[in-house]
């Protein structure tokens, strides 16, 4: 058994350094929007995006009008698409209950489901307007009742875009800013003079955003760790060299940090691979993109059995994870890491970024270990209550809550319960003694 790198890309060491690279830029930039607020974030935005308008919010005629200027082929997408998040987010929210139980007699727990009270959603569009990017976090979050939805774009060659513009006031968004990166990020979590902060951010975005929402959470929640694109092609000789290139570049085409690995079990097949992708990159438009994440980010490898396969897939954790084999359900059955699975060749990484209704916004850099993508969920805050409906009752769960805090030492928790067991219950305990 073995498993070989046919084409590698940069090390953990040289990533890691870039990582560092970034986090110090953000570090500054995000101390400089605290302090300064408006002026802070108008320097940034001229600096990096060459944009000053009066205000960075629009007003709603300034929507309507960029909504006009969309055709209604792309408006009729729009809402196709968003009709297909909104039902899987809806069927997802209904999967999510309100309990109350009744644990012994008289004690009562429960949890109830609550709206996070206001979001910031970040749409990238900077190199390429992600439209899609609205539909999942802008619509997902008024899925999941949100009463205050902020969303914020950076300018598209020098303005807004309308179709971006019209998918977050379609989903539901309740202001819209014109503000790309960090300045967009620092705006929503730590708010200015003009922005009312929100108490969580969602969205993807390149290496910059992700590392200002990392820097950010705790002050704010974070939907989790959305960094630049990745993609992993799990495949077999049931497909071929066109479709595994195929949905390698059209990822890595997002950017030229984008991650893009061929796992396989054909020696045939990575070398085939590594042929279609050289074609391809001949006639692809935006192979000044993806030939570069190609050279730094592309990984092939070729393992013994299906067994390795799976090892090696959960150990990377990808963003997406295309698999076309002769055993795709088992690798929905065996696999622990990744963000979303795309079984089968009919289906494809760019049908879930954009239309068919699954969430795009997915846990890159490994994170995936740990957790799934954004969801109607995560909008979602799960609170705990309790309550106790009879003396009997609060007099035989504060015995036991008595002697547990005295074990544990902490006296002042013990008259919590010792002061209910001696009015509920008729029973002279002494202070700071333990309920008998």
């Amino acid at each position: 058994m073995a498993i070989r790198y046919i084409k590698e890309g940069k090390s953990a060491l040289e990533r890691s350094e870039d990582d560092a690279k970034v986090r110090q830029i953000v570090e500054v930039t995000l101390k400089d929007i605290e302090t300064r607020g408006d002026a802070a974030v108008r320097e940034l935005a001229e600096k990096f995006d060459d944009y000053s308008p009066d205000s960075y919010r629009l007003s709603e005629s300034e929507i309507q009008k960029l909504i006009s200027e969309v055709s209604q082929r792309d408006l009729e997408d729009i809402k196709f698409a968003q009709t297909q998040v909104r039902k899987f987010a809806e069927a997802q929210l209904a999967s999510m209950q309100d309990i109350e139980v009744e644990t012994l007699p008289g004690v009562i727990l429960g949890h109830k489901n609550i709206p996070v009270q206001s979001v910031g959603c970040y749409v990238p569009a900077g190199k390429f307007p992600m439209v899609a990017s609205a539909h999942m976090s802008v619509l997902t979050a008024s899925v999941a009742g949100v009463p205050r939805i902020v969303a914020s774009t950076p300018p598209f060659q020098g303005k807004p875009n309308p179709a971006v513009i019209a998918a977050m006031h379609m989903g539901g968004a309740h202001e819209i800013y014109v503000l790309g990166g960090m300045q967009g990020i620092g705006a929503m979590a730590l708010g200015t003079e003009t922005i009312e902060p929100v108490h969580m951010l969602v969205g993807p975005g390149n290496a910059f955003v992700a590392e200002a929402k990392r820097q950010l959470f705790g002050k704010v929640g974070i939907d989790l760790f959305a960094g630049p694109t990745e993609t992993m092609v799990i495949a077999d000789e049931t497909v071929d060299a066109e479709m595994c290139a195929t949905d390698l570049l059209g990822q890595a085409e997002h950017g030229y940090n984008s991650p893009a690995v061929l796992l396989t079990n054909s020696d045939k097949l990575a070398r085939d691979t590594l042929e279609e992708i050289d074609r391809l990159l001949t006639i692809l438009p935006t192979a000044d993109t993806a030939s570069v994440s190609w050279r730094d980010y592309g990984e092939v490898i070729v393992c013994d059995t299906y067994d390795e396969m799976l090892k090696m897939a959960d150990e990377i954790a990808s963003e997406h994870v295309q698999v076309m084999t002769e055993r795709d359900d088992w690798f929905l059955e065996k696999m622990t890491c990744y963000g979303a699975l795309f079984l089968g060749p009919r289906t494809n990484v760019a049908n879930g970024d954009k239309v068919i209704g699954t969430n795009h916004t997915l846990p890159t850099k490994k994170a995936g270990r740990y957790t799934g993508g954004l969801w109607v969920g995560k909008f979602l805050k799960t609170h705990s209550y309790q309550k106790i409906l009879t003396d009997e009752a609060a007099a035989h769960i504060g015995a036991y809550g008595s002697r547990l805090c005295i074990l544990e030492g902490f006296v002042g928790h013990a008259e919590q319960c010792n002061v209910r067991v001696r009015r509920y219950g008729g029973k002279n305990v002494g202070y700071g003694d333990a309920a008998q």
